[in-house]
């Protein structure tokens, strides 16, 4: 027993670390990307933390009668521009460092689509994997009550991520309705859409990621008709960039997820891992012949989708990719010292707050139905979202060739900026 509270409390220091390190580096480049601007420290010392950072504890009884305590986080990092967006996280190793970074990139993003919208995000340290309906129910009920006062339509609008889904919006819009005693489905983004939802809410990040491998395929001069794709990481983004890539006419020559990673070189049945693929995104437990997350990522490919975790490229490994594209899917997968290297050995790196800014996008999109009360079709939806993702490219993409810089500290630049501004004109710097 002790050997593995020992072992769980190492585990748990190193993802601190490394959520640490997540956070420095966006400063970073945030603080880079300032400089260039011309803005003064000051600017940076605004933004380089969130301006609220709560952390709440829920009371939860469970099944079995007792009652378990959890911590919940919500960072709602700038809110010049207009009220502050982002997910809620369920996860073991939710930590502060990670929710602070998260809501920085999400404040990031809503600039580079020029949304009316600041950064924020949540989580909840707790493994949805191991809990029952209804004690995900209460727990997520209990994180809106511990919350309502600093959320709500035009304060802070959460939505789903990591292990939560359109079930958990619906209960907690439901509990936020009920606190304040009116329907509030524009309080919250992601949700069934029965009450409120957006079509093509679902698929909208990894819709976004296909529009970013579209593009950057055009400017590397690769035809996406047989182009080899390996996608690392097979959950929601994953699952659905496999298969639009797939749709495209690309070969989709490597998947993997928690458990281990699958390659073909001649391309893999889609279809039959969608099939077999459980609700968590495992698939690759099915398999004898599997290899590691690692070794799939050094494999023959035209494009890499890294749709993980972080920090998945690094110094290590960068000068082994083979790919001649990389477009991030997940949060933070390569780091600034990988990246450098990729960009010095030409390889065209669309950076996570351009690549998976779909997802955001489409949640204001709903919001805007619900506020209006007017619904959109899937294909206005979709219409929508590429004129946004092409035009945020094409900036991003002229403005790192412009200065002769990568297009990560490109899109800083684009999405610190609006609001860096604000912020100014609002008299704060």
């Amino acid at each position: 027993m002790g050997s593995t509270i020992t072992k769980s409390s190492q585990l748990g220091k190193h993802k601190t670390a490394i959520d640490k390190e997540l956070l420095d580096s966006t400063r970073l480049i945030i603080k880079e990307a300032l400089n260039k601007l011309g803005y003064p420290d000051a600017m940076y010392e605004l933004l380089k933390e969130p301006l609220r950072m709560l952390t709440v504890r829920i009371p939860v009884r469970m099944d079995d009668g007792n009652i378990k305590v959890f911590t919940g986080y919500r960072a709602q990092h700038n809110d010049a521009v207009g009220p502050t967006k982002g997910g809620v996280r369920f996860h073991p190793e939710v930590t502060e460092h990670e929710v602070k970074a998260l809501s920085m990139w999400m404040s990031l993003k809503c600039g580079i689509v020029d949304l009316p919208y600041g950064g924020g995000k949540g989580g909840i340290v707790c493994d949805p994997r191991e809990m029952s309906f209804a004690e995900l129910e209460r727990l997520s009920r209990g994180y809106v009550r511990a919350i309502s006062q600093l959320v709500g339509p035009t304060k802070d609008i959460p939505a789903p991520d990591v292990f939560t889904n359109s079930q958990i919006m619906a209960w907690m819009m439901d509990e936020y309705s009920r606190i304040r005693e009116f329907d509030s489905p524009a309080f919250i983004t992601g949700k069934p859409l029965v009450l409120g939802g957006s079509e093509g809410r679902e698929s909208a990040t990894a819709t976004g990621v296909t529009i970013c491998i579209e593009e950057a395929a055009k400017r590397k001069e690769i035809d996406l008709q047989g182009a080899r794709v390996i996608i690392q990481g097979f959950g929601n983004a994953g699952s659905f960039l496999a298969k639009f890539m797939h749709h495209s006419g690309a070969k989709v020559v490597g998947i993997s997820d928690a458990f281990g990673a699958l390659y073909d070189k001649d391309g893999l049945d889609i279809a039959y891992l969608l099939e077999r693929r459980d609700s968590f995104g495992t698939v690759t437990h099915l398999f004898k012949n599997t290899i590691t997350n690692q070794e799939l990522l050094t494999k023959d490919c035209d494009i890499l989708v890294p749709a993980a975790v972080s920090n998945q490229i690094t110094a290590d490994n960068a000068h082994y990719i083979k790919a001649s594209i990389v477009v991030e899917a997940a949060n933070g997968p390569t780091t600034l010292e990988a990246t450098r290297i990729l960009t010095e050995r030409g390889i065209l790196v669309v950076p996570d707050v351009l690549a998976s800014s779909g997802g955001v996008t489409v949640s204001y999109f709903e919001w805007v139905q619900n506020n209006q009360g007017y619904y959109w079709t899937k294909e206005e939806v979709d219409l929508k979202l590429r004129n946004i993702m092409i035009n945020a490219f094409e900036k991003i993409y002229k403005l790192a060739n412009h200065r002769k810089i990568d297009m990560r500290l490109a899109a800083y630049m684009v999405g610190v900026r609006k609001m860096a501004e604000a912020s100014r004109f609002r008299g704060w710097i």
